[in-house]
């Protein structure tokens, strides 16, 4: 059976220190959490993969489907991937839109028309212009992509509902505008990625 490597996202006590001295909200939650880990997917291309299954459904979801790719699949890798009927990926849980959308994907990187590896010469912002032209990757898959493989920096996801909801949730928000929120990503930078691994964990506390 094929197992996917993963790491923890590498940040240490000068990031907490850092963020605790930007924002006393997020300062306390982090030093009452203690360390909260975040496990990434160095290979993109299965990273890739991991974030397209985990578009719209919950975290223990995502982990059951990927679990039975990595035991039906072996190598989550472009050409053996590309192998595979979108039938095959579709039965281990998820739509057949997104089975469809990963059979292409994997095709078109192991066929040579996308480069994957150079998205590491690249900013973010050019990262995530490039990782959208493939159907089916749009702006929060992209960005997943950046925190859960490439452990860039400064990435806070506006797309994404658990990170949104820890923000209500640490700043008492009943609701939250994209100007508030474009005001604590603001705050974190350059270190808005540690705060999105705090703000997920507040999120599911």
């Amino acid at each position: 059976m094929g197992t996917v490597k993963t790491k923890n996202f590498d940040y240490g006590q000068e990031e907490i220190d850092y963020l605790k001295s930007v924002d006393a909200a997020l300062g306390a939650a982090m030093s009452r959490m203690g360390r909260v880990e975040r496990v990434i997917i160095p290979d993109l291309f299965a990273a890739l993969v991991y974030a397209i299954v985990g578009q719209l459904i919950s975290v223990k979801a995502v982990h059951t489907i990927w679990e039975r790719m990595q035991g039906q699949f072996g190598e989550i890798s472009p050409q053996n991937m590309a192998m595979q009927s979108a039938d095959d990926i579709q039965k281990c849980g998820m739509t057949m839109k997104k089975a469809v959308c990963i059979q292409n994907i994997a095709q078109t990187i192991s066929q040579g028309a996308f480069q994957l590896e150079e998205l590491h010469g690249m900013s973010d912002a050019e990262v995530i212009k490039e990782l959208m032209t493939l159907k089916g990757v749009g702006k929060w898959t992209a960005e997943m992509l950046l925190i859960n493989s490439m452990e860039r920096r400064d990435v806070v996801s506006w797309g994404d509902i658990a990170i949104r909801r820890g923000m209500m949730k640490l700043y008492g928000h009943h609701n939250l505008t994209k100007e508030q929120f474009e005001q604590y990503r603001l705050r974190y930078s350059p270190l808005g990625s540690v705060a999105s691994i705090y703000l997920w964990a507040i999120s599911f506390e």
